[in-house]
């Protein structure tokens, strides 16, 4: 025993909370979407130790499984230790230097959040910008790239704010016409819309686990081709931020298996089940199973005299903002959901508060009897707020 006295121990904050027993909710708002069985089953599995050999075959499953979903051949394609947010402070921590000019397409909550960040860390920031909801067209994104010659162009794919799917066929040629970086938000869009890295030309993307792979949030996928790690690996400046600095953690990830931090050993179990799921199901099938469910979703709106707030063609099938209607009170109708039929949805961000409610419908959620019954509560809820 120490021999030096101690302090008595205070039971102030010795609380004795009830086993945890969640709500049963439907996740059907911008995230997270509700985790697959098998990927829930997959989290409890037992632990062993981050540089086990066991462990480390694992680590090369997801690396390829990565790889198959994203539909590209980069070597740095890994899981970040952190949600959907650290995946996008790693890419531009990574590939921003202080001075670099960084384009952002800003047409929705996300794009301001790569601002944000991008001046963090010392980027020249400059903004393209529309309403949210709308895209950016090939001549705009041109006309960008000729007026302020970024070092990084960065587009959000799928927008969780708008609903609204960026185009980005052309849009990588560009880039590299002006020598530039293409860098990519697709945390919505991973695993549930059309998604090619290498054909598009994209030199850098992350993701995140929460959305479309029906896993539980807490690792996010990052991915750099060998003009983004060249970039990175010429860096004037030593990238701030050491937890996320990819030269390092990619000495864990890569062959030499340096230690960098205790990975986060089961919530890389859950990513290879989400992903192995992709696989077995088939990226073509799985693209065409959102689209389905997304148009049977829009078309059940239109019955009941709601209107989407993004245009057909450039609209997710994964996440829908559909237009409160006038006179109805949206956070009412979100709360009826909630209490009435365990369903979640989510209001509108930013200019769209108040204004729309974000749907989505995403992963292991994409599912025929999960429109129809948010239909049918839809209906209810708003005969009950009106």
């Amino acid at each position: 025993m120490n021999q030096f006295k101690l302090p008595p121990v205070t039971d102030f904050h010795r609380i004795h909370p009830p086993q945890l027993d969640p709500p049963p909710r439907l996740l059907l708002g911008p995230g997270p979407s509700n985790a697959h069985p098998r990927v829930l089953q997959a989290l409890g599995m037992r632990q062993v130790g981050h540089l086990d050999p066991y462990f480390l075959q694992v680590m090369e499953e997801i690396k390829e499984l990565l790889r198959y979903a994203w539909q590209t051949g980069n070597s740095f394609t890994i899981p970040v230790s952190g949600t959907g947010s650290a995946a996008m402070e790693a890419a531009i921590a990574n590939l921003v230097e202080p001075g670099d000019v960084i384009l952002v397409g800003v047409n929705g909550y996300f794009g301001e959040r790569l601002c944000e960040m991008a001046s963090r860390y010392g980027g020249d920031v400059r903004r393209l910008e529309k309403a949210w909801g709308q895209v950016f067209s090939l001549t705009e994104i041109q006309e960008a790239l000729e007026t302020h010659r970024p070092a990084i162009l960065a587009l959000v794919h799928a927008e969780t704010s708008t609903g609204a799917a960026q185009p980005l066929d052309g849009v990588g040629e560009l880039c590299q016409s002006y020598d530039c970086l293409l860098l990519v938000d697709t945390v919505t869009s991973l695993g549930g819309v059309p998604l090619f890295v290498d054909a598009w030309g994209i030199d850098a993307a992350y993701s995140g686990s929460q959305k479309c792979l029906s896993c539980p949030p807490g690792i996010a996928p990052l991915t750099f081709n060998d003009r983004a790690m060249e970039k990175v690996l010429n860096r004037r400046t030593k990238v701030t931020s050491w937890y996320l600095d990819m030269t390092l953690v990619g000495q864990y990830w890569g062959q030499e298996r340096v230690y960098h931090h205790t990975a986060p050993i089961n919530m890389n179990y859950a990513l290879r089940e989400a992903l192995r799921l992709v696989a077995e199901e088939g990226l073509s099938e799985r693209w065409q199973r959102h689209q389905n469910n997304a148009e049977l979703f829009w078309m059940g709106l239109a019955d009941l005299g709601l209107e989407c707030h993004v245009e057909h063609q450039h609209r997710l099938a994964s996440l829908t903002t559909v237009r409160v209607p006038k006179g109805v009170d949206g956070a009412k109708v979100v709360r009826f959901l909630r209490s009435h039929y365990n369903i979640e949805i989510a209001n509108g961000l930013g200019p769209l508060a108040g204004q729309v409610w974000r749907i989505g419908l995403m992963g292991f959620n994409s599912r025929v009897e999960n429109v129809l019954l948010l239909l049918s509560a839809l209906r209810e809820a708003l005969a009950s707020v009106r």
